[in-house]
């Protein structure tokens, strides 16, 4: 899996995931916020499917 997902990319997906799982562990947004699971997955990972399959790349480093 190279990686192809950017910086800033990488850190919205973070903090976009962060606060969707606190607003469900608050009990803000209801259960269904644990989606965040995905983007914060993403973020750090590194690499996300859907970007594979669209032939997206935000990653200035080549691999």
């Amino acid at each position: 899996m190279n990686k192809n997902v950017g910086g800033l990319d990488r850190t919205i997906r973070i903090a976009a995931g962060l606060a969707l799982i606190a607003a469900a562990a608050t009990n803000t947004l209801g259960a269904w916020a644990y989606v965040g699971v995905v983007p914060l997955l993403t973020g750090l990972m590194g690499w996300c499917p859907p970007y594979k399959l669209l032939g997206i790349n935000t990653c200035s480093v080549k691999q």
